[in-house]
């Protein structure tokens, strides 16, 4: 069973700017960049919908090797990564980590390809 994440409206100008808008500050698209380029590589893609769409939102990292033909190690770089980035968070619990996206990071994302409302004619 899966745990549903709450959606925030990314069509409020107030949750997001998209990039239409000309206000992304070179501090922002720096940042925006490192995230675009995190999950530029499938693994990473992979193992975030894993995560994401693991029970209550969250996968252990003990359930996140056997689908990948990769070594523990490596998983752990790219999860890493993904940290680092600020799309997932850990917590530890015993002799493991469970790992949770970040969903208002998903949801600034989601909210940069918002294409601008226009104005009725």
């Amino acid at each position: 069973m899966s745990k549903s994440l709450e959606l925030e409206d990314v069509t409020d100008p107030v949750c997001c700017a998209p990039l239409s808008n000309p206000a992304l500050s070179e501090a922002e698209a720096t940042e925006l960049a490192r995230v675009f380029k995190a999950l530029s590589d499938p693994v990473r893609l992979r193992l975030l919908n894993l995560i994401a769409s693991g029970e209550d939102g969250e996968a252990c990292v003990c359930d996140l090797t056997g689908p990948f033909d990769l070594t523990a190690p490596t998983i752990s770089h790219h999860l890493k990564v993904l940290r680092q980035a600020g799309l997932i968070e850990g917590e530890r619990r015993g002799t493991w980590v469970y790992y949770r996206v970040v969903p208002e990071r998903l949801t600034r994302l989601s909210g940069l390809f918002a294409l601008p409302t226009l104005a009725p004619a």
